[in-house]
């Protein structure tokens, strides 16, 4: 819970945008931080694209951990009052797909997230430009 925090849980970690407490939006980065994700980004999609208003990026250590996450981030959507959420990729785990309406979340293990390197397509290259 580094919410409180001025300095990020990863050394070097990309600060992360503000959040209106109770939204959706702080709800995942929560969720994610709770659940001990690695490198948690949201990129802002308002003007860019009608799919979502933000998409977050985060890395687990494993297929294990981005299951569980994924599972828990909908199990707190729901009880959250913000809906169901439809979830592609469980099963290998590898890239796990969250779509909670107006928030995408891609939750990766490293390896994959190096490949695919969704940051750079969507124009966001963190605070130093290298993705």
């Amino acid at each position: 819970m580094n919410q409180a925090s001025t300095e990020p849980a990863n050394p070097g970690a990309i600060p992360l945008p503000p959040s209106e407490p109770g939204s959706l939006h702080a709800l995942v980065l929560q969720s994610l931080d709770d659940d001990q994700a690695q490198e948690i980004v949201s990129i802002p999609l308002e003007g860019k694209t009608a799919i979502a208003d933000h998409m977050v990026i985060a890395s687990g250590r494993s297929t294990r951990q981005v299951a569980a996450m994924a599972q828990k981030l909908a199990e707190r959507i729901k009880h959250g009052g913000f809906g169901h959420v439809r979830i592609e990729g469980l099963p290998a785990a590898d890239w796990v797909l969250v779509d909670a309406g107006d928030i995408v979340i891609h939750l990766f293990r490293p390896e994959v997230r190096t490949f695919y390197n969704l940051e750079r397509m969507w124009g966001f290259d963190g605070p130093s430009g290298a993705a």
